[in-house]
């Protein structure tokens, strides 16, 4: 995997990192909860199980990158393949919830859909 790819899936890394403290670590402060439009701090207790699980999902999905790029040449090389085609299809489901969802579904998907498209044509 060229470089300059490596950096981008890298940055869908560290940025999954970050979703994964806010949502299964900070959830509770609602400065972290109304960022992702939940309306109150009952709503907020009410989806704190199902943010807490989601927020290990984009922490195993940073971490398959994280080592596919310690591991790298092919077989690492396949596993951020893998971890960056997960988040861009998660990005293209979060996008099918409407406009007010197209925002935060490129912030998911943009570092990894460079990364994909770097490492393909470099």
């Amino acid at each position: 995997m060229h470089p300059t790819a490596q950096i981008f899936a890298a940055l869908a890394a560290a940025l999954h990192v970050v979703i994964f403290v806010m949502e299964s670590v900070l959830w509770s402060k609602p400065a972290v909860w109304a960022k992702f439009g939940v309306a109150s701090q009952n709503d907020a207790d009410t989806t704190k199980p199902m943010a807490f699980n989601q927020g290990f999902y984009n922490l195993f999905l940073a971490i398959g990158i994280v080592v596919g790029l310690i591991v790298g040449g092919s077989a690492g090389d396949a596993i951020v393949y893998f971890a960056c085609a997960s988040i861009v299809g998660a990005a293209l489901v979060l996008a099918t919830g409407g406009a007010k969802y197209f925002r935060p579904a490129f912030v998911q998907g943009i570092t990894p859909l460079i990364a994909l498209v770097l490492a393909a044509v470099l």
